[in-house]
């Protein structure tokens, strides 16, 4: 998966903090006026969304950077224990590859779990009748390939260090309110409201 590389040699600051409980807290560069936009976006589409009266579809695209300074803002802006970062990429035909930074320090954790971890995904987001889930194809801790029931095991813990329900990643997640599709582009992610 080239994106650990390409990810080391610019570190700077993944569906996926739109789409999934978040449960993130920690330190990332990003850009305010970037994650601002994003958010002016979201109450857009919400509410446009909430007047609309026919079926017709509009739609907006989010950069792949500023889609991650939003990541990186809600990262911030929810104050939680475990996830540090999450950086993601986008590729042509829904493809989203990913870093995640765990910091399960200060946690009991089984022995085989570093308290500081790197997960890196690689999959296709999969949207269906308003639900939208992520088809995992490349999991990796550091530069090991793993089962993706690993990461399941990870989001239990930190479901529980944050008082969260536990959910898992072959679960479909809703669409944010007013989002009918989303279609993943090369650097680029189009939502349709």
């Amino acid at each position: 998966m080239n994106f650990r590389h390409d990810f080391s040699k610019n570190v700077t600051f993944f569906i996926l903090i739109l789409f999934f409980p978040v449960f993130a807290s920690g330190i990332q560069d990003y850009s305010r006026q970037e994650a601002q936009k994003v958010l002016r976006v979201i109450s857009d589409i919400e509410r446009e969304s909430s007047r609309k009266t026919d079926d017709s579809l509009e739609n907006i695209s989010i950069t792949e950077s500023e889609l991650n300074s939003y990541i990186a803002y809600r990262i911030e802006v929810e104050k939680a224990k475990v996830m540090k970062e999450l950086r993601i990429k986008l590729f042509k035909k829904n493809r989203v590859e990913g870093k995640i930074l765990i910091d399960l320090r200060g946690q009991e954790i089984p022995r085989f779990l570093r308290p500081q971890m790197n997960l890196y995904f690689g999959g296709k987001l999969e949207v269906k009748g308003g639900l939208v889930r992520l088809i995992l194809k490349d999991l990796f801790l550091e530069d090991q390939r793993i089962d993706p029931k690993v990461l399941d095991f990870i989001i239990a813990l930190a479901a529980k260090v944050e008082n969260y329900k536990v959910w898992s990643i072959y679960d479909w997640f809703g669409l944010p309110y007013g989002i009918k599709d989303v279609q993943i582009q090369s650097h680029k992610a189009v939502f349709f409201y």
